[in-house]
């Protein structure tokens, strides 16, 4: 306790440093949960990307990042292990901060897309069972966490595979493409919109205080879905057909359609992980400050300091700007070669799949889940169609995930540990 009282400015504000560092590292490498789909099939550049994402990432993590956040991130750790101890519990949220931050930058930097998420939760079971004892840690939680890598990708990517066969079979491999395509793509736009609207209700407004319903969620996801797909039937209903235009020529104007509805896709996935995901950096800075503020009283909630929700945000921007490019790479080309029909099918799916895991409670990897939407993609096409090399590596990047955040953390655990007692 006299630790804290002595040392907690500086504390704090080596929290907030790492914390800033983990925001970045979030940034960098999940950023192309939202985008790297959309460079890929050549709907925006890199810069036009970085510049939508950098607007719907803070808008999703300011505005809708969430008023009171769990000091815990994800129930990993037992609170009642650290009461008689507080300073344990702010060493080890400080250490799991740096460590999963070092882990996504090194990862970002190599193009990597692991998962934020598991980054944190990684380090946190890391300093929780060496430095406090093994019942600390919630094993049960960690077993959801090994099936979601397992779970998530094989969901994303048949729901890719589906979307995708379904445009080639209804669109693609007909006589008249562009009549086709005024006929159904109305539809996908519906469901993308519901979809979507989903996926920003259940992980991005929810934090902000709307008490909206499942069932109001629901019914306003389906409302809004009708709406973009009647907007977009009349839309698309003007598109004028040359009638001696080739087969190529109205393969390309269908893409530039599907261009189109991957930027909106986009933008709504940018900011709903925006909203969810800031948590990963502001959750363990968030208990850092609690503890130290009520001068190490261990609570189950902690308010955000004002100025908590615009750190994470600017971390993830700059990250984005500085980093992200890297890993949009990597998800957006070098698995397999995307159109933007491919890429509008990996998006949908990868939303689609955000949405069931949410609403059966399951844990999920947002980057998991959207390079398992992109493998399904390519499938579709063939083995061949796939960067196998590539593929190899991120497997083997989210398997060391855990691990790595775990070690990391109980050296720098143990670091600070030295550092504050001597």
């Amino acid at each position: 306790m006299d630790i804290i009282q002595s040392y907690g400015l500086i504390l704090i504000i080596l929290a907030a440093v790492f914390g800033f560092l983990m925001a970045y590292g979030v940034g960098a490498n999940d950023v192309a949960n939202a985008m790297g789909t959309s460079v890929g099939s050549k709907a925006l550049t890199i810069k036009q990307a970085i510049f939508i994402a950098a607007i719907f990432e803070f808008a999703g993590a300011y505005l809708a990042g969430g008023s009171v956040t769990s000091t815990i991130r994800g129930g990993i750790t037992d609170a009642a292990f650290f009461v008689d101890t507080p300073e344990l519990m702010v060493y080890g949220m400080i250490a799991a901060l740096l460590a999963a931050a070092t882990w996504l930058i090194v990862a970002s930097y190599f193009g990597w897309p692991v998962s934020t998420t598991h980054s944190i939760v990684g380090s946190i079971i890391g300093f929780a069972a060496v430095g406090v004892g093994i019942d600390a840690v919630h094993w049960d939680k960690v077993g959801g966490i090994v099936g979601s890598w397992v779970v998530t990708p094989i969901l994303a990517g048949i729901l890719a595979y589906m979307f995708f066969m379904s445009a080639q079979k209804l669109i693609f491999d007909t006589d008249q493409p562009i009549v086709n395509a005024k006929k159904y793509v109305p539809f996908y736009m519906a469901f993308a919109a519901f979809v979507m609207a989903l996926v920003t209700v259940q992980k991005g407004l929810k934090h902000i205080g709307l008490d909206i319903s499942t069932a109001n969620g629901y019914l306003l996801a389906i409302v809004l879905g009708i709406v973009v797909g009647l907007i977009g039937k009349v839309a698309i209903s003007r598109i004028k057909i040359d009638p001696a235009a080739d087969k190529k020529m109205q393969f390309n104007n269908v893409e530039r359609i599907f261009s189109v509805l991957m930027i909106t896709t986009a933008c709504c996935m940018a900011f709903a992980h925006g909203s969810n995901d800031v948590a990963n950096a502001i959750g363990p800075l968030a208990a850092v400050v609690s503890v130290v503020s009520s001068g190490g009283e261990i609570a189950s909630k902690a308010a955000l300091a004002w100025w908590i929700l615009p750190l994470g945000g600017i971390g993830i921007v700059i990250g984005l700007a500085t980093l992200g490019a890297r890993v949009i790479k990597t998800v957006g080309t070098a698995i397999t070669h995307l159109t933007p029909s491919r890429g509008f099918a990996a998006e949908l799916s990868a939303a689609s799949t955000v949405v069931i895991a949410s609403g059966a409670g399951l844990p999920i990897s947002t980057t998991q889940t959207l390079v398992g939407a992109v493998l399904g993609v390519g499938l579709a096409r063939g083995i061949a169609a796939l960067n196998l090399g590539v593929v190899r590596n991120i497997f083997i990047s989210w398997v060391i995930t855990l691990p790595v955040g775990a070690g990391l953390a109980i050296i720098f655990f143990y670091i600070l540990q030295f550092l504050f007692t001597l």
